[in-house]
Protein backbone atom coordinates (compact mmCIF):
# COMPACT_ATOMS: atom_id res chain seq x y z
CA UNK A 1 0.00 0.00 0.00
CA UNK A 2 1.19 3.60 -0.54
CA UNK A 3 3.36 2.75 -3.58
CA UNK A 4 2.19 4.30 -6.22
CA UNK A 5 0.37 7.06 -3.65
CA UNK A 6 0.90 10.55 -4.76
CA UNK A 7 2.06 13.55 -2.34
CA UNK A 8 1.24 17.24 -2.73
CA UNK A 9 3.95 18.63 -4.76
CA UNK A 10 4.92 21.57 -1.86
CA UNK A 11 5.43 18.59 0.32
CA UNK A 12 8.02 16.74 -1.80
CA UNK A 13 9.79 20.18 -2.73
CA UNK A 14 10.59 20.86 1.26
CA UNK A 15 11.79 17.42 1.56
CA UNK A 16 14.41 18.76 -1.97
CA UNK A 17 14.51 21.47 0.27
CA UNK A 18 15.79 19.96 3.33
CA UNK A 19 17.76 17.29 1.72
CA UNK A 20 19.60 20.01 -0.45
CA UNK A 21 20.49 21.90 3.07
CA UNK A 22 21.55 18.89 4.97
CA UNK A 23 23.96 18.01 2.61
CA UNK A 24 25.43 21.36 1.72
CA UNK A 25 25.95 21.58 5.68
CA UNK A 26 27.55 18.15 6.13
CA UNK A 27 29.49 18.65 2.81
CA UNK A 28 30.68 22.17 3.96
CA UNK A 29 31.79 20.53 7.66
CA UNK A 30 33.91 17.45 5.55
CA UNK A 31 35.54 20.23 3.30
CA UNK A 32 36.49 22.12 6.68
CA UNK A 33 38.18 18.52 8.05
CA UNK A 34 40.40 17.83 4.81
CA UNK A 35 41.43 21.62 4.25
CA UNK A 36 42.94 21.63 8.37
CA UNK A 37 44.33 18.22 8.02
CA UNK A 38 46.08 18.33 4.62
CA UNK A 39 49.22 18.57 6.55
CA UNK A 40 48.88 16.39 9.26
CA UNK A 41 51.75 13.48 9.47
CA UNK A 42 49.39 11.08 10.47
CA UNK A 43 48.06 11.50 6.87
CA UNK A 44 51.42 11.18 5.22
CA UNK A 45 50.78 8.14 3.04
CA UNK A 46 46.77 8.51 2.55
CA UNK A 47 47.51 12.52 0.55
CA UNK A 48 49.93 13.01 -1.81
CA UNK A 49 50.44 16.05 -3.61
CA UNK A 50 48.01 16.82 -6.13
CA UNK A 51 47.07 20.02 -7.85
CA UNK A 52 49.67 22.42 -6.45
CA UNK A 53 48.15 25.56 -8.46
CA UNK A 54 44.99 25.21 -6.26
CA UNK A 55 47.42 24.42 -3.19
CA UNK A 56 44.92 21.31 -3.16
CA UNK A 57 46.50 18.07 -1.98
CA UNK A 58 44.80 14.32 -3.28
CA UNK A 59 43.47 11.67 -1.22
CA UNK A 60 44.88 8.66 -2.39
CA UNK A 61 43.96 5.51 -0.07
CA UNK A 62 41.78 3.68 -2.48
CA UNK A 63 44.52 1.36 -3.81
CA UNK A 64 42.26 0.13 -6.23
CA UNK A 65 41.23 3.66 -7.90
CA UNK A 66 44.94 4.76 -8.61
CA UNK A 67 45.82 1.38 -9.28
CA UNK A 68 43.90 1.74 -12.35
CA UNK A 69 44.73 5.28 -13.39
CA UNK A 70 48.36 5.00 -12.65
CA UNK A 71 49.85 1.31 -12.79
CA UNK A 72 47.02 -0.29 -14.98
CA UNK A 73 46.13 2.20 -16.91
CA UNK A 74 48.06 1.49 -20.35
CA UNK A 75 47.60 -2.15 -19.42
CA UNK A 76 43.31 -1.81 -19.53
CA UNK A 77 43.63 0.54 -22.60
CA UNK A 78 46.18 -1.36 -24.74
CA UNK A 79 44.57 -5.18 -23.80
CA UNK A 80 40.50 -3.46 -23.90
CA UNK A 81 41.11 -1.71 -27.16
CA UNK A 82 42.94 -4.41 -28.49
CA UNK A 83 39.55 -6.93 -27.85
CA UNK A 84 37.49 -4.10 -29.00
CA UNK A 85 39.10 -4.39 -32.38
CA UNK A 86 39.52 -8.11 -32.33
CA UNK A 87 35.69 -8.69 -31.92
CA UNK A 88 34.83 -5.77 -34.66
CA UNK A 89 36.80 -8.14 -37.22
CA UNK A 90 35.36 -11.42 -36.02
CA UNK A 91 31.74 -9.78 -35.67
CA UNK A 92 32.42 -8.54 -39.38
CA UNK A 93 33.96 -11.77 -41.08
CA UNK A 94 33.09 -14.92 -38.69
CA UNK A 95 30.01 -13.84 -36.83
CA UNK A 96 29.08 -17.67 -36.45
CA UNK A 97 32.97 -18.35 -34.61
CA UNK A 98 33.29 -14.72 -32.53
CA UNK A 99 33.18 -16.75 -29.41
CA UNK A 100 36.15 -19.09 -30.55
CA UNK A 101 37.80 -16.09 -31.24
CA UNK A 102 37.13 -14.01 -28.01
CA UNK A 103 38.40 -17.08 -26.17
CA UNK A 104 41.69 -17.01 -28.44
CA UNK A 105 42.01 -13.40 -27.54
CA UNK A 106 41.69 -13.83 -23.66
CA UNK A 107 43.77 -16.71 -23.76
CA UNK A 108 46.60 -14.94 -25.06
CA UNK A 109 46.17 -11.74 -22.87
CA UNK A 110 45.70 -13.65 -19.75
CA UNK A 111 49.07 -16.09 -20.93
CA UNK A 112 50.78 -12.21 -22.11
CA UNK A 113 49.75 -11.04 -18.71
CA UNK A 114 50.80 -13.77 -16.27
CA UNK A 115 52.36 -16.32 -17.28
CA UNK A 116 52.20 -19.96 -18.63
CA UNK A 117 52.52 -21.48 -15.02
CA UNK A 118 49.27 -19.23 -14.10
CA UNK A 119 47.79 -20.22 -17.11
CA UNK A 120 48.10 -23.75 -16.33
CA UNK A 121 46.53 -23.05 -12.67
CA UNK A 122 43.45 -22.13 -14.05
CA UNK A 123 42.83 -24.31 -16.90
CA UNK A 124 43.16 -27.39 -14.27
CA UNK A 125 40.73 -25.68 -11.97
CA UNK A 126 38.37 -25.38 -14.77
CA UNK A 127 39.08 -28.74 -16.14
CA UNK A 128 38.91 -30.22 -12.80
CA UNK A 129 34.88 -28.69 -12.50
CA UNK A 130 34.57 -29.86 -15.90
CA UNK A 131 35.25 -33.47 -14.64
CA UNK A 132 32.52 -32.51 -12.15
CA UNK A 133 29.89 -31.63 -13.93
CA UNK A 134 29.77 -34.54 -16.26
CA UNK A 135 28.49 -36.65 -13.38
CA UNK A 136 25.66 -34.08 -13.02
CA UNK A 137 25.12 -33.83 -9.45
CA UNK A 138 24.33 -30.47 -8.25
CA UNK A 139 25.44 -31.29 -4.84
CA UNK A 140 28.36 -32.00 -6.06
CA UNK A 141 28.97 -29.14 -8.02
CA UNK A 142 28.79 -26.93 -4.86
CA UNK A 143 31.14 -28.80 -2.83
CA UNK A 144 33.69 -29.18 -5.82
CA UNK A 145 33.19 -25.48 -6.74
CA UNK A 146 33.24 -23.92 -3.32
CA UNK A 147 35.93 -26.16 -2.18
CA UNK A 148 38.17 -24.46 -5.21
CA UNK A 149 36.98 -21.11 -4.13
CA UNK A 150 38.40 -22.24 -0.34
CA UNK A 151 41.51 -22.89 -2.22
CA UNK A 152 42.09 -19.56 -3.12
CA UNK A 153 40.58 -17.83 -0.05
CA UNK A 154 41.68 -20.08 2.62
CA UNK A 155 45.39 -20.12 3.42
CA UNK A 156 47.81 -21.76 3.36
CA UNK A 157 46.35 -23.20 -0.12
CA UNK A 158 45.97 -19.38 -1.38
CA UNK A 159 49.29 -18.76 -0.81
CA UNK A 160 50.76 -22.06 -2.19
CA UNK A 161 49.07 -21.47 -5.59
CA UNK A 162 50.08 -18.34 -6.26
CA UNK A 163 54.18 -19.24 -5.48
CA UNK A 164 53.87 -21.32 -8.16
CA UNK A 165 53.39 -17.54 -10.36
CA UNK A 166 57.13 -16.84 -11.01
CA UNK A 167 58.06 -12.82 -11.64
CA UNK A 168 56.94 -9.88 -9.58
CA UNK A 169 54.57 -6.84 -10.28
CA UNK A 170 52.78 -4.35 -8.79
CA UNK A 171 49.78 -6.26 -10.09
CA UNK A 172 50.23 -9.67 -9.93
CA UNK A 173 48.43 -10.39 -6.06
CA UNK A 174 45.24 -8.25 -8.20
CA UNK A 175 45.18 -9.92 -10.89
CA UNK A 176 45.90 -13.40 -9.56
CA UNK A 177 43.33 -13.34 -6.90
CA UNK A 178 40.46 -11.78 -9.41
CA UNK A 179 41.09 -13.70 -11.87
CA UNK A 180 41.24 -17.02 -9.91
CA UNK A 181 38.18 -16.36 -8.11
CA UNK A 182 36.00 -15.09 -10.99
CA UNK A 183 36.92 -18.50 -12.79
CA UNK A 184 35.68 -20.25 -10.00
CA UNK A 185 32.10 -18.65 -9.89
CA UNK A 186 31.95 -18.84 -13.67
CA UNK A 187 32.90 -23.12 -13.60
CA UNK A 188 30.63 -23.16 -10.79
CA UNK A 189 27.75 -21.57 -12.88
CA UNK A 190 28.31 -23.87 -15.85
CA UNK A 191 28.88 -27.02 -14.15
CA UNK A 192 24.84 -26.45 -12.15
CA UNK A 193 23.77 -25.70 -16.07
CA UNK A 194 25.39 -28.41 -17.26
CA UNK A 195 23.62 -30.59 -14.97
CA UNK A 196 20.17 -29.31 -15.22
CA UNK A 197 20.77 -29.60 -18.91
CA UNK A 198 17.96 -32.33 -20.34
CA UNK A 199 20.50 -33.92 -22.76
CA UNK A 200 24.03 -34.62 -22.69
CA UNK A 201 26.15 -31.74 -21.16
CA UNK A 202 28.25 -28.64 -22.55
CA UNK A 203 31.57 -29.01 -23.96
CA UNK A 204 34.98 -28.00 -22.69
CA UNK A 205 35.36 -25.67 -25.42
CA UNK A 206 31.78 -23.68 -24.13
CA UNK A 207 33.57 -23.71 -20.65
CA UNK A 208 36.62 -22.25 -22.21
CA UNK A 209 34.82 -19.97 -24.40
CA UNK A 210 33.01 -18.53 -21.48
CA UNK A 211 35.89 -18.12 -19.09
CA UNK A 212 38.28 -16.91 -20.86
CA UNK A 213 36.25 -13.72 -21.92
CA UNK A 214 38.73 -11.14 -21.73
CA UNK A 215 36.40 -8.06 -20.40
CA UNK A 216 34.96 -9.98 -17.55
CA UNK A 217 37.69 -12.54 -17.14
CA UNK A 218 39.97 -10.33 -14.01
CA UNK A 219 37.22 -8.08 -12.78
CA UNK A 220 33.98 -9.46 -13.70
CA UNK A 221 31.30 -9.00 -13.00
CA UNK A 222 30.21 -12.93 -13.42
CA UNK A 223 27.72 -13.10 -16.08
CA UNK A 224 25.90 -16.70 -15.93
CA UNK A 225 26.63 -19.35 -18.40
CA UNK A 226 23.40 -19.64 -19.67
CA UNK A 227 22.98 -16.31 -20.55
CA UNK A 228 26.40 -16.13 -21.89
CA UNK A 229 26.01 -18.92 -24.02
CA UNK A 230 22.71 -17.97 -25.48
CA UNK A 231 23.88 -14.30 -26.24
CA UNK A 232 27.24 -15.24 -27.73
CA UNK A 233 26.30 -18.21 -29.97
CA UNK A 234 23.56 -15.99 -31.65
CA UNK A 235 24.75 -15.48 -35.46
CA UNK A 236 22.45 -12.22 -36.22
CA UNK A 237 24.30 -9.76 -34.38
CA UNK A 238 22.08 -6.89 -34.61
CA UNK A 239 21.31 -3.56 -32.75
CA UNK A 240 18.54 -2.53 -31.14
CA UNK A 241 16.95 1.32 -31.96
CA UNK A 242 19.69 3.73 -30.27
CA UNK A 243 21.70 1.30 -28.62
CA UNK A 244 24.67 2.77 -30.22
CA UNK A 245 23.76 6.37 -28.99
CA UNK A 246 23.20 4.59 -25.05
CA UNK A 247 26.83 2.81 -25.32
CA UNK A 248 28.31 6.38 -26.29
CA UNK A 249 26.69 8.33 -23.69
CA UNK A 250 27.25 5.61 -20.76
CA UNK A 251 30.58 5.67 -21.89
CA UNK A 252 30.59 9.88 -21.82
CA UNK A 253 29.02 9.12 -18.28
CA UNK A 254 32.31 6.63 -16.68
CA UNK A 255 34.21 9.04 -18.18
CA UNK A 256 32.70 12.42 -16.40
CA UNK A 257 32.32 10.04 -12.91
CA UNK A 258 36.31 9.13 -13.38
CA UNK A 259 36.95 13.25 -13.79
CA UNK A 260 33.82 13.78 -10.62
CA UNK A 261 36.40 11.71 -8.22
CA UNK A 262 39.35 13.35 -9.22
CA UNK A 263 38.14 16.81 -8.16
CA UNK A 264 35.99 14.95 -5.62
CA UNK A 265 39.73 13.80 -4.23
CA UNK A 266 41.30 16.87 -4.00
CA UNK A 267 38.73 18.77 -1.62
CA UNK A 268 37.11 15.91 0.01
CA UNK A 269 39.41 13.50 2.17
CA UNK A 270 36.85 10.95 2.73
CA UNK A 271 39.34 7.98 2.70
CA UNK A 272 41.92 9.28 4.37
CA UNK A 273 40.17 11.04 7.15
CA UNK A 274 38.59 7.67 9.18
CA UNK A 275 41.74 6.69 9.22
CA UNK A 276 42.83 8.74 12.58
CA UNK A 277 39.77 8.37 14.74
CA UNK A 278 41.30 10.65 17.13
CA UNK A 279 40.36 13.61 14.66
CA UNK A 280 37.12 12.08 13.12
CA UNK A 281 35.93 12.31 16.67
CA UNK A 282 36.25 15.71 16.98
CA UNK A 283 33.88 16.36 13.79
CA UNK A 284 30.66 17.48 14.28
CA UNK A 285 27.40 14.46 14.04
CA UNK A 286 26.59 15.92 11.21
CA UNK A 287 29.89 15.76 9.19
CA UNK A 288 30.76 12.29 11.00
CA UNK A 289 27.50 10.78 9.18
CA UNK A 290 27.87 12.52 5.97
CA UNK A 291 31.33 10.80 5.96
CA UNK A 292 30.02 7.44 6.45
CA UNK A 293 27.41 7.93 3.64
CA UNK A 294 29.94 9.21 1.26
CA UNK A 295 32.21 6.48 1.55
CA UNK A 296 29.55 3.84 0.42
CA UNK A 297 28.52 6.57 -2.26
CA UNK A 298 32.33 6.46 -3.36
CA UNK A 299 32.15 2.78 -3.19
CA UNK A 300 28.97 2.95 -5.56
CA UNK A 301 30.74 4.92 -7.95
CA UNK A 302 34.54 3.35 -7.92
CA UNK A 303 31.95 -0.16 -8.65
CA UNK A 304 29.52 1.16 -11.37
CA UNK A 305 33.06 2.65 -13.17
CA UNK A 306 34.39 -0.75 -13.01
CA UNK A 307 31.61 -2.49 -14.58
CA UNK A 308 30.64 0.27 -16.70
CA UNK A 309 33.91 -0.20 -18.89
CA UNK A 310 33.59 -4.12 -18.64
CA UNK A 311 29.84 -3.58 -19.48
CA UNK A 312 30.20 -1.28 -22.27
CA UNK A 313 33.01 -3.43 -24.24
CA UNK A 314 30.45 -6.35 -23.78
CA UNK A 315 27.76 -4.61 -25.32
CA UNK A 316 29.90 -3.84 -28.33
CA UNK A 317 30.28 -7.26 -28.50
CA UNK A 318 26.25 -7.86 -28.78
CA UNK A 319 26.27 -9.06 -25.26
CA UNK A 320 23.67 -8.03 -22.14
CA UNK A 321 25.84 -8.16 -19.80
CA UNK A 322 24.66 -7.12 -15.37
CA UNK A 323 23.72 -3.86 -14.81
CA UNK A 324 26.08 -1.82 -12.40
CA UNK A 325 24.86 -1.65 -8.79
CA UNK A 326 22.15 0.47 -7.52
CA UNK A 327 23.13 3.41 -5.62
CA UNK A 328 23.09 3.39 -1.85
CA UNK A 329 21.15 7.11 -2.41
CA UNK A 330 18.51 5.31 -4.07
CA UNK A 331 17.72 2.60 -1.68
CA UNK A 332 16.86 1.79 1.53
CA UNK A 333 15.60 -1.51 1.68
CA UNK A 334 18.90 -4.41 2.12
CA UNK A 335 17.53 -6.74 -0.87
CA UNK A 336 18.72 -4.23 -2.87
CA UNK A 337 21.93 -3.59 -1.38
CA UNK A 338 24.93 -5.11 -3.62
CA UNK A 339 27.93 -3.60 -4.94
CA UNK A 340 28.55 -6.78 -7.93
CA UNK A 341 25.33 -6.63 -9.62
CA UNK A 342 27.07 -10.21 -11.41
CA UNK A 343 27.43 -11.51 -7.87
CA UNK A 344 24.55 -10.80 -6.95
CA UNK A 345 22.58 -12.45 -9.54
CA UNK A 346 24.85 -15.55 -9.19
CA UNK A 347 23.63 -15.81 -5.58
CA UNK A 348 20.42 -15.39 -6.33
CA UNK A 349 20.16 -17.77 -8.88
CA UNK A 350 21.76 -20.77 -7.61
CA UNK A 351 21.68 -20.29 -3.59
CA UNK A 352 19.29 -17.36 -2.77
CA UNK A 353 16.07 -18.02 -4.64
CA UNK A 354 16.84 -22.09 -4.74
CA UNK A 355 16.42 -22.11 -0.84
CA UNK A 356 14.27 -19.14 -0.05
CA UNK A 357 11.50 -19.90 -3.02
CA UNK A 358 9.27 -17.04 -3.11
CA UNK A 359 10.40 -15.43 0.37
CA UNK A 360 7.64 -15.26 1.80
CA UNK A 361 8.44 -18.27 4.74
CA UNK A 362 10.19 -17.08 7.99
CA UNK A 363 12.15 -20.15 7.94
CA UNK A 364 13.30 -20.56 4.79
CA UNK A 365 14.37 -17.25 4.30
CA UNK A 366 16.43 -17.36 7.25
CA UNK A 367 17.81 -20.82 5.83
CA UNK A 368 18.38 -18.93 2.22
CA UNK A 369 19.83 -15.97 3.66
CA UNK A 370 22.80 -17.50 5.97
CA UNK A 371 23.59 -20.17 3.38
CA UNK A 372 24.10 -16.53 0.82
CA UNK A 373 25.81 -15.01 3.33
CA UNK A 374 28.26 -18.21 4.32
CA UNK A 375 29.57 -18.42 0.56
CA UNK A 376 29.54 -14.51 0.20
CA UNK A 377 31.65 -14.82 3.08
CA UNK A 378 34.30 -17.34 1.62
CA UNK A 379 33.91 -15.26 -1.90
CA UNK A 380 35.03 -11.89 0.17
CA UNK A 381 38.01 -13.91 2.52
CA UNK A 382 37.49 -15.30 6.02
CA UNK A 383 38.48 -12.76 8.26
CA UNK A 384 37.26 -10.88 11.33
CA UNK A 385 35.25 -7.70 9.67
CA UNK A 386 33.95 -9.97 7.02
CA UNK A 387 32.42 -12.15 9.60
CA UNK A 388 30.70 -8.82 11.38
CA UNK A 389 29.53 -7.53 8.03
CA UNK A 390 27.90 -10.76 6.95
CA UNK A 391 26.06 -11.42 10.31
CA UNK A 392 25.03 -8.25 10.87
CA UNK A 393 23.78 -7.83 6.77
CA UNK A 394 22.24 -11.32 7.64
CA UNK A 395 20.31 -9.60 10.32
CA UNK A 396 19.33 -6.92 8.32
CA UNK A 397 17.89 -9.02 5.57
CA UNK A 398 15.94 -11.14 8.06
CA UNK A 399 14.56 -8.23 10.25
CA UNK A 400 12.92 -6.66 7.10
CA UNK A 401 11.41 -10.15 6.62
CA UNK A 402 10.17 -10.42 10.13
CA UNK A 403 8.81 -6.52 10.44
CA UNK A 404 7.11 -7.16 7.44
CA UNK A 405 5.47 -10.57 8.79
CA UNK A 406 4.62 -8.53 11.83
CA UNK A 407 2.62 -5.79 10.38
CA UNK A 408 0.93 -7.79 8.01
CA UNK A 409 -1.64 -8.99 11.15
CA UNK A 410 -4.96 -8.91 11.27
CA UNK A 411 -5.14 -5.43 13.31
CA UNK A 412 -2.23 -3.57 11.67
CA UNK A 413 -3.49 -4.74 8.27
CA UNK A 414 -6.92 -3.50 9.00
CA UNK A 415 -5.32 -0.23 10.73
CA UNK A 416 -3.20 0.51 7.45
CA UNK A 417 -6.32 -0.29 5.64
CA UNK A 418 -8.11 2.35 6.97
CA UNK A 419 -5.14 5.05 6.74
CA UNK A 420 -5.19 7.22 3.33
CA UNK A 421 -2.46 6.43 0.44
CA UNK A 422 -0.04 8.94 1.59
CA UNK A 423 -0.21 8.58 4.79
CA UNK A 424 0.59 4.90 4.47
CA UNK A 425 3.55 6.24 2.42
CA UNK A 426 4.78 8.43 5.16
CA UNK A 427 5.02 5.80 7.56
CA UNK A 428 6.29 3.58 5.59
CA UNK A 429 9.35 6.11 4.70
CA UNK A 430 9.53 6.99 8.45
CA UNK A 431 10.91 2.75 8.75
CA UNK A 432 12.56 2.88 5.73
CA UNK A 433 14.65 5.69 7.08
CA UNK A 434 15.81 3.87 10.12
CA UNK A 435 16.93 1.02 7.83
CA UNK A 436 18.50 3.24 5.56
CA UNK A 437 21.04 3.75 8.08
CA UNK A 438 21.42 0.32 9.32
CA UNK A 439 22.63 -0.32 5.61
CA UNK A 440 25.00 2.44 6.43
CA UNK A 441 26.25 1.61 9.45
CA UNK A 442 26.46 -2.27 8.48
CA UNK A 443 28.15 -1.15 5.18
CA UNK A 444 31.14 0.75 6.33
CA UNK A 445 32.11 -2.61 8.46
CA UNK A 446 33.35 -3.59 5.28
CA UNK A 447 34.41 -0.27 3.52
CA UNK A 448 36.84 1.22 6.56
CA UNK A 449 36.64 -0.28 9.91
CA UNK A 450 35.21 -1.83 13.13
CA UNK A 451 36.60 0.79 14.87
CA UNK A 452 34.98 4.22 12.39
CA UNK A 453 31.57 1.98 12.21
CA UNK A 454 31.45 2.04 16.12
CA UNK A 455 32.51 5.48 16.42
CA UNK A 456 30.16 6.50 14.22
CA UNK A 457 27.14 4.79 15.96
CA UNK A 458 28.00 5.49 19.27
CA UNK A 459 28.22 9.25 17.61
CA UNK A 460 24.66 9.30 16.11
CA UNK A 461 22.79 6.71 18.52
CA UNK A 462 24.19 7.36 21.98
CA UNK A 463 26.07 10.67 22.23
CA UNK A 464 24.14 12.62 19.73
CA UNK A 465 20.60 11.81 20.97
CA UNK A 466 18.17 13.06 21.02
CA UNK A 467 18.95 15.98 18.65
CA UNK A 468 21.41 14.62 16.33
CA UNK A 469 19.65 11.18 16.35
CA UNK A 470 16.62 12.42 15.26
CA UNK A 471 17.44 15.58 13.22
CA UNK A 472 19.39 12.68 10.93
CA UNK A 473 16.76 10.63 11.09
CA UNK A 474 14.09 12.96 10.12
CA UNK A 475 16.42 14.39 6.87
CA UNK A 476 17.01 10.64 6.10
CA UNK A 477 13.01 10.61 5.51
CA UNK A 478 12.95 13.73 3.79
CA UNK A 479 15.28 11.39 1.31
CA UNK A 480 13.89 8.02 1.20
CA UNK A 481 9.97 9.95 0.29
CA UNK A 482 12.54 11.40 -2.68
CA UNK A 483 13.13 7.89 -3.41
CA UNK A 484 9.62 6.83 -3.20
CA UNK A 485 8.87 9.34 -5.63
CA UNK A 486 11.14 8.05 -7.99
CA UNK A 487 9.80 4.53 -7.38
CA UNK A 488 6.56 5.91 -8.08
CA UNK A 489 6.93 7.76 -11.59
CA UNK A 490 9.07 4.37 -12.61
CA UNK A 491 5.86 2.05 -12.25
CA UNK A 492 3.39 4.61 -13.60
CA UNK A 493 5.72 4.43 -16.66
CA UNK A 494 6.12 0.92 -16.35
CA UNK A 495 2.06 0.65 -16.32
CA UNK A 496 1.51 2.46 -19.18
CA UNK A 497 4.45 0.63 -21.49
CA UNK A 498 2.64 -2.19 -20.41
CA UNK A 499 -0.80 -1.10 -21.55
CA UNK A 500 0.64 0.46 -24.78
CA UNK A 501 1.81 -2.85 -25.80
Amino acid sequence: MGVKAMLPSYELGFYALVVTCAVLYSASGIFEASRDSMNRKAFRDGIKPGWHYFGRKMDVADFEWVMWFTSFRNIIIFALSGHVLFAKICSMTVPQHRAVMYMIYGVLAVLGSMGLVYLMIILSHCLLLYSVALAKQKWLCYVAGLCCLASFKVEPFGSWQSGFVTGAFDLQDVLFYGGCTFTIMRCMSFALESSEKEEGIYSIFDLLKYNFYLPFFFFGPVMTFDQFHAQVSTRELRRKDNEMKSIRVNALLHVGAVVAVDIFFHFFYILTLPSDLKFVNRLSDWSLAGLAYSNLVYDWVKAAVMFGVTNTIARLDHLDPPQPPKCITMLYIFAETHFDRGINDWLCKYVYDHIGENHDHVLKELVASITTFAVTTLWLGPCEVVYIWSLVNCFGLNFELWVQKFFQLGPFAKLEAKLSGAMSRRIRAAFGAVNFWAIVLYNILALNSLEFALLVTKRLLVVGFPVSTLSIWFITYCGVQLIKERERILALEEEHKAKVE
